[in-house]
């Protein structure tokens, strides 16, 4: 029988956050680094700050944010619980509030089977607008695409394994049996099944045995 294990992408998959990466090269990293941080606590609204913090991105070209995508660090024990679960039968997912630009390639590089984020709109000479546009942008919407997921594939809350650090994991949590906060806010712990501190994701290895 087919399992579904979803993960979030950025401090999660990705050892660190994406947009932070982005934004130090306009020399913004800190004033960025404090909306996310205060959008995992919770404390902000999700929607409001990843537009905002998009919005300051306003005349980076396309070109940059590839280069650096292509060089995110995963997170220690990416790959290892990625290919240890397929062998598990789990279809392994990635929904990310972030940026497709950086899940997709790591995705194809750790072997998941599909990514859900967002996207960063790019006028004709590929420079960034600073809109956002994407089916992850909402505090709700990791739970409404794990629904549907769960739906299309005909797979159930207990076989479904969630994994996130941030408050816009909340609405996923809501839809699995294993819920793994990793290295996460106290607002996703107390909604967790399992919380993880280390910094090594194959810790994971040992809730699905």
């Amino acid at each position: 029988m087919s399992k579904l294990a979803v993960f979030d992408f950025d401090s999660t998959l990705m050892d660190g956050e994406t947009i932070d990466y982005f934004a130090q090269i306009l020399g913004l990293k800190e004033k960025v680094v404090s909306i996310t941080e205060r959008a995992m606590a919770g404390e902000l609204d999700f929607y409001a700050s990843l537009v905002e913090r998009a919005a300051l991105l306003k005349g980076l070209p396309q070109s940059k944010i590839k280069e650096i995508c292509n060089s995110l660090p995963m997170m220690p024990g990416a790959k290892e619980t990625v290919t240890k679960l397929k062998t598990k039968g789990y279809k392994v997912v990635c929904f990310s509030g972030g940026f497709r630009d950086a899940t997709r390639p790591a995705c194809m590089t750790l072997g998941i089977d599909a990514d859900f984020a967002n996207f960063l709109h790019a006028d004709e000479r590929g420079i960034l607008t600073g809109a956002v546009g994407g089916e992850m942008m909402h505090a709700k919407a990791k739970g409404e695409m794990l629904v549907r997921l769960q739906t299309l594939l005909g797979i159930h809350r207990k076989d479904t394994l969630v994994v996130g650090d941030g408050a816009n994991d909340l609405s996923m949590f809501a839809h699995a049996d294993k819920r793994v906060a990793f290295r996460a806010k106290p607002i996703l712990k107390e909604a967790a099944t399992h919380c993880i501190d280390t910094k090594d994701l194959t810790a994971i290895l040992k809730i699905i045995q």
